[in-house]
């Protein structure tokens, strides 16, 4: 794949795919920012956000998070997918944070996936929100790269390097929130593969 070409198809993509607001963007703080991403997973975005509010409501600081109990979390998570594994990687990480980094977010990939509750999609998505290289996959970005043959690779690990083999660093962080916007604009895979077909002549 030709990267101006794949320039050309991510340009496209992020035009179709519009604005919509992400989990992980738009707290303001870092803390917000992992714990909103943390939520997400296998979540709509929609529902995420909402659930995420009310919690940094209830508990305004890292801190007090670390300090919550769990029943209380998990009422606040009981519209959320995977609730209980959530509402217990939540306070986890929390107390991880303020016990072993002061209650600040280590910008290293190899730090963030040992915090409970942050594997390597959630790890990218925070990195690449605060100014460092991170390209996160998740089921957009390994469908849709796939489809656009961008890779061929069939785990998202491989996928991720062969994305970031294909597109230098400093377009990294554009790439999974252009791909998640578009496939969450259209849910309907006919219609999806209709205007991947026409982006691909692009």
């Amino acid at each position: 794949m030709d990267l101006k070409r794949a320039l050309r198809q991510l340009s496209e993509l992020e035009r179709l795919g519009g604005s919509m607001r992400l989990a992980a963007e738009g707290w303001g703080s870092e803390w917000k920012c992992l714990i909103a991403t943390i939520m997400s997973a296998q979540s709509r975005d929609e529902t995420t956000i909402p659930i995420a509010q009310t919690l940094f409501n209830t508990y305004d600081s890292l801190e007090k998070l670390s300090k919550s109990r769990y029943k209380d979390v998990l009422y606040i998570f009981r519209r959320l997918n995977l609730n209980k594994g959530k509402a217990k990687n939540v306070i986890s990480c929390s107390n991880e944070l303020i016990k072993n980094y002061n209650g600040k977010i280590p910008h290293d990939l190899d730090k963030l996936i040992e915090l409970p509750g942050v594997g390597r999609k959630t790890a990218n998505v925070f990195l690449s929100e605060h100014g460092k290289y991170g390209l996160a996959v998740d089921t957009h970005v390994f469908y849709l790269a796939r489809k656009l043959g961008w890779s061929k690779a069939n785990n998202p690990h491989k996928v991720e390097a062969d994305l970031k083999k294909l597109f230098p660093p400093k377009y990294w962080s554009q790439v999974n929130p252009t791909l998640v916007r578009f496939g969450k604009k259209y849910t309907s895979r006919k219609k999806k593969n209709e205007l991947l077909e026409n982006i691909k002549k692009i």
